[in-house]
């Protein structure tokens, strides 16, 4: 079982992204869902969720480090839904038809993976549960939350991910499954406790040991570097026709929203490795 409290997390990276109330509570519980399936992998692997469904939203992106690093962005970071029955809209917010992709780069010259599933709900956590189970044959019960405090900013978020070892206890895990269908809202749970609290609701008098912990943060990967590389791959008419009518070319991180100014000189050199990439 996997448990965290990302509210810090969901915090920083909604205000950068500077979502809307409704476009919040789902990014946050989409970050809780990849850090949780980032502590699922070994040293120096990399996983991603893409989430494109048919909603105003358009697409949701969360990339997630084995060290605990977390990021992630939205398509329509404005877009917002009237609540349902007293219920924040994500599902109608990411739309109901549309895919869950899951990529993962597994390092050390091993093939990267990538799985795509069908949204089943577009709650997130029942289509994270819902891959699990169908690609990965691991069957799944994932739980996310989050709140909105009084000041329009993330109060809390977090989760759990629950996966039965091959030898199980068949009767402890009934148990478990039927006190996770019996949970209150996880946000009532993380503002009692944090994520100790998840974890003695869900197990009961079943003992249990915590094995470890480490922080989740935010980390954006971006830098000129890949700025260079993102803009070689339009190849050089497209570069060219930026420098003919913007004399360079100006890119922004879809995560962490850092502007990045490549002026005529430097466009120019591009050109000329699209250009011998090509072979023009």
């Amino acid at each position: 079982m996997l448990v965290c409290n990302a509210s810090l997390l969901a915090r920083e990276i909604c205000v950068l992204q500077q979502t809307s109330a409704t476009a919040s509570i789902a990014l946050s519980r989409g970050l809780v869902g990849g850090a949780l399936m980032g502590a699922l992998l070994k040293t120096g692997q990399r996983t991603a969720l893409k989430f494109e469904g048919n909603g105003p939203l358009l697409k949701m992106i969360i990339e997630a480090d084995s060290d605990g690093a977390v990021r992630g962005c939205v398509g329509n970071p404005a877009a917002d839904l009237d609540a349902v029955n007293g219920k924040w809209n994500v599902a109608g917010l990411i739309g109901r038809a549309g895919f869950l992709t899951v990529s993962k780069d597994l390092g050390a010259g091993g093939q990267p993976y990538q799985g795509v599933v069908q949204l089943v709900s577009s709650e997130i956590g029942e289509d994270l549960a819902y891959y699990l189970s169908d690609s990965e044959q691991t069957p799944s019960a994932v739980g996310l939350g989050a709140a909105m405090g009084e000041d329009g900013v993330i109060a809390v978020c977090g989760g759990f991910l629950v996966q039965a070892l091959p030898k199980a206890d068949e009767a402890e895990i009934d148990k478990i499954m039927a006190r996770i269908a019996g949970l209150p809202p996880l946000s009532e749970l993380l503002e009692a406790g944090g994520a100790e609290v998840i974890i003695r609701e869900i197990f009961g008098d079943i003992p249990y040991t915590i094995l470890e912990s480490h922080d989740i943060f935010f980390r954006c990967g971006c830098g000129l570097e890949k700025v260079e590389r993102a803009l070689l791959t339009l190849g050089s008419d497209e570069l060219l026709d930026m420098r003919s009518k913007d004399s360079g070319a100006e890119v922004t991180c879809e995560f962490c929203r850092k502007s990045y100014h490549l002026n005529a000189t430097e466009l120019d050199r591009l050109i000329v490795q699209a250009s011998e990439k090509s072979g023009r």
